[in-house]
């Protein structure tokens, strides 16, 4: 009942005082709503369960090879499938680009395909027609394709389409079934047909697959672990082409489709935590103003204890107002946080987040947002209600209500802000260090030049499953063709693109012999194979030796380049241009065993940045007509706009093969400028919160001095009168906000220096400490606190000494 009391009479206050309330909500709710929209997109990627059905029971199945996880080949899958006791379901899929018709305008998309149990194993659902049916992944009946609901949006949404056929890579399939909008539209993958598995797949160890099962009711983790080592242990002394698979390794989907780095991992925590900074700075700025508004209210509380009011009742009555205005600042934070979540959602990079991530407002985020309220307005509330409620009814009414005007409510005040300063600090040097780092990674030698390419993949060529001859032969029309377009300066075909992580292969430098077959203790480098005119296309520079020329073929010497830091790492001194190397190479088909051949070193090239730019990777690189891929990275270097290049490469593309489509066409600065999305957004986020922090800082030390000044009108009038100038009092002013500042920013160095050595496996590029972003950003501070005083300096200048003392 008293409660309820309670609560009526805050809400007849909120209504009473809207100006100050209005602050102190919209102050709430920025901090509340920031907090909701960072837990959000932090718990959906590392805590929220997988949106499928019974997410728990669904596992990936990998092959191992002494300690190394590798992808099943097809018949070690069959195997495990045929043999297991564990799953329910036991599915399989790969990856790879498309090229459809679309309103006769072909263009390319991202497919997958799949045992006919795909589906059902995840337990996706429909939105129009069938799930694959059983022998639809056999040959001769796998002419049939499932779409996501924002393909079959992107062709027109046509619900009669559904029986109707549509052409890929040139061929006929029939559309079955289009997948519920949601979790599917976010994926990489827009459509899915049957996995055919052909004989000579069945033959070979080629390890493309990932397997995607469903356990039985009642089965652990553990024990399905357990049932596929048994399965392996007993076919592989009759599995000749998986002979080298001795384990097998079970592990939670969720562990696979949430497979982030280590870095975005730390970066989300550290984004948590910064915009808990935020939201802690705005409550120390709410219970400074309600610390003010209590003063204004010391003759209400005055007379509320001398009509019998105990002070327990009061402190209960004030603390009531308080988390009134918690939960009402916590109602706006979440639809502030919604908004915010949709904007910061709609500013992320693609493919920031894993795809399976569901950033809804959920239950638990609903939780956090009222625990967050919650403490909160115990935090900004019980401080202030403590003061208030333990003044001296009598001496409040003896002197109007102004005894809350003492040195005490001063320097709870100036602790307060002097707190404030100093998380402040904390959180804009994040920012400073984050803005630091980006500014290293943009300045940072890439390795290669990214103006004026455009790079490119064919969807469809009629080569795909030609012998390696013929792929040649077809890349060589193909390049020669492009070259021939006006304004095209160089252009080359390579495995993979630069500033991207290359595919890794064993390898040992080779002396006189050949090394010991068992590759798996071999060290590892990345590994490409380029066109003669790869390193003038992407402007990287020979530091020795040759580059490959259209004499190194099938029919001549191998050859290899290698880098700068294969050089450092691995050659030990030696002069790397009479250095050979064996590599273990499996085929580019992935349908035949891997091969050993040995090559020889004829040039060094510069280091090209991979891995989001911060690492140097070992790198070899082979003659692309020495052995060719069916599916390379074209890249051309232009004179003019590269983007303005597309249609007439598109058009020779065409003349050579009818069925090829250009496909992902991007151009170097947008590869660029994607490797960096992660840390673009980190630094504006982490440059957002810190602006919020200056701001909420800047305000609390322009409330205190502001409060001070009105407080202390009769002081400054006697000082007036006793022959103070204007700029004695400015400087009184000035000084005491600067002396906040000093002491706050003394105390928050010590925060900074932590916050700094801790972010630094985030950042690029900044040491143990960075005296140069601290400086800055205290000095920053500094400038905010002196901006802050100007106006309370004013006012404490203008006021009139005859009239302050006659009111006093």
């Amino acid at each position: 009942m008293r409660f309820v009391q309670n609560l009526q009479f805050a809400w007849r206050l909120m209504c009473r005082n809207r100006g100050l309330n209005v602050i102190i909500l919209l102050t709430l709710a920025l901090g509340i709503g920031a907090n909701t929209a960072i837990f959000t997109v932090d718990y959906a990627t590392l805590f929220a369960p997988l949106t499928y059905p019974q997410p728990e029971q669904l596992v990936t199945v990998w092959s191992g090879t002494n300690g190394n996880r590798l992808n099943p080949s097809p018949k070690t899958f069959i195997e495990w499938r045929k043999l297991n006791r564990s799953f329910r379901e036991l599915s399989a899929f790969t990856g790879g680009t498309f090229g459809i018709a679309n309103i006769d305008q072909p263009e390319s998309v991202w497919g997958m395909r799949v045992t006919a149990n795909y589906f059902h194993t995840l337990g996706n659902p429909f939105f129009l027609g069938r799930d694959f049916l059983p022998g639809e992944d056999q040959e001769g009946q796998n002419h049939v394709v499932i779409l996501t609901h924002k393909l079959w949006s992107h062709l027109g949404a046509d619900p009669n389409l559904i029986g109707h056929t549509m052409r890929i890579d040139g061929k006929p399939y029939t559309v079955v079934g289009v997948l519920q909008p949601g979790i599917a539209d976010r994926d990489i993958f827009e459509m899915a047909m049957p996995l055919v598995f052909t004989p000579e797949e069945l033959q070979h160890s080629s390890v493309y697959l990932v397997a995607i099962g469903r356990l039985e009711n009642g089965v652990s983790i553990q024990q399905a672990q357990d049932d596929v080592s048994a399965i392996v242990a007993h076919i592989a002394p009759s599995n000749s082409t998986d002979a080298k698979i001795t384990s097998a390794s079970v592990r939670p989907l969720r562990e696979y489709m949430f497979s982030m780095s280590r870095e975005s991992r730390q970066t989300l925590w550290w984004l948590l935590g910064g915009v808990g900074f935020v939201l802690l700075i705005a409550c120390v700025n709410v219970a400074n103003l309600l610390l003010a508004k209590g003063v204004t209210r010391q003759r209400e509380i005055a007379m509320r204890g001398a009509l019998g009011a105990t002070r327990r009742t009061i402190f209960l009555q004030l603390l009531t107002e308080s988390l009134l205005l918690a939960v009402a600042g916590g109602l706006l934070g979440i639809g502030l946080g919604y908004s915010m979540l949709r904007a910061l959602l709609a500013a992320m990079p693609r493919f920031t987040l894993p795809w399976v991530t569901d950033t809804r407002l959920s239950l638990p985020v609903l939780l956090f947002t009222l625990l967050t309220t919650t403490l909160a307005g115990l935090f900004f509330g019980c401080v202030p209600a403590w003061f208030v409620s333990r003044s001296n009814p009598g001496e409040a009414l003896k002197s109007g209500g102004q005894v809350g005007l003492g040195i005490v409510r001063h320097r709870l005040q100036q602790m307060l802000v002097i707190g404030e300063l100093a998380l402040a600090l904390s959180v804009v040097a994040a920012a400073g260090l984050a803005l630091r780092s980006f500014a290293n990674l943009i300045n940072v030698d890439m390795g290669v030049k990214t103006d004026h390419v455009l790079t490119f993949y064919l969807s469809g060529p009629k080569i795909q499953q030609a012998e390696p001859m013929k792929i040649a032969t077809y890349y060589r029309q193909m390049l020669t063709g492009i070259q021939a377009v006006a304004a095209v300066s160089s252009v080359s075909a390579q495995t993979g693109t630069p500033l991207f992580p290359p595919g890794m292969t064993p390898f040992v430098v080779a002396g006189g012999s050949a090394p010991d077959r068992d590759s798996s203790k071999w060290p590892k480098a990345g590994f490409g194979a380029v066109t003669p005119d790869f390193f003038r296309t992407f402007g990287v520079r020979m530091m020795e030796g040759r580059a490959f020329t259209e004499q190194d073929s099938s029919s001549n010497v191998k050859v290899a380049i290698v880098n700068e830091e294969f050089v450092r790492r691995y050659l030990n001194g030696a002069d790397p241009l009479r250095a050979r190397v064996w590599l273990q190479l499996s085929a580019e088909d992935e349908r035949t065993p891997a091969t050993l051949t040995e090559w020889q070193i004829v040039g060094v090239s510069h280091d090209t940045l991979s891995k989001s730019m911060r690492e140097h990777i070992p790198e070899i690189q082979i003659p692309f007509w020495q052995r060719p891929s069916p599916d390379p990275v074209i890249a051309v270097r232009t004179a003019g706009d590269p983007d303005s290049m597309i249609r007439s490469i598109g058009a020779v593309v065409h003349s050579v093969d009818s069925a090829a489509i250009l496909a992902r066409p991007r151009t170097m600065e947008e590869i660029r400028d994607q490797v960096l999305a992660s840390d673009r957004f980190s630094m504006f986020l982490f440059v957002s919160f810190g602006a919020i922090a200056l701001l909420l800082a800047t305000l609390g030390v322009y409330g205190v001095v502001s409060f001070s000044v009105a407080s202390r009108k009769s002081e400054i009038a006697v000082r007036m009168a006793l022959g103070a100038n204007r700029l004695n009092l400015i400087a009184l002013v000035v000084r005491q906000g600067l002396s906040l500042a000093v002491t706050g920013l003394s105390l928050g160095l010590g925060g900074a220096y932590l916050l700094s050595h801790g972010m630094r496996s985030a950042l690029f590029g900044i040491g143990h400490i960075d005296f140069a972003v601290l400086g800055g950003v205290a000095l920053l501070l500094l400038l905010a606190a002196l901006l802050a005083c100007v106006a309370p300096a004013g006012r404490a200048a203008s006021v009139e000494p005859m009239q302050a003392l006659r009111t006093e």
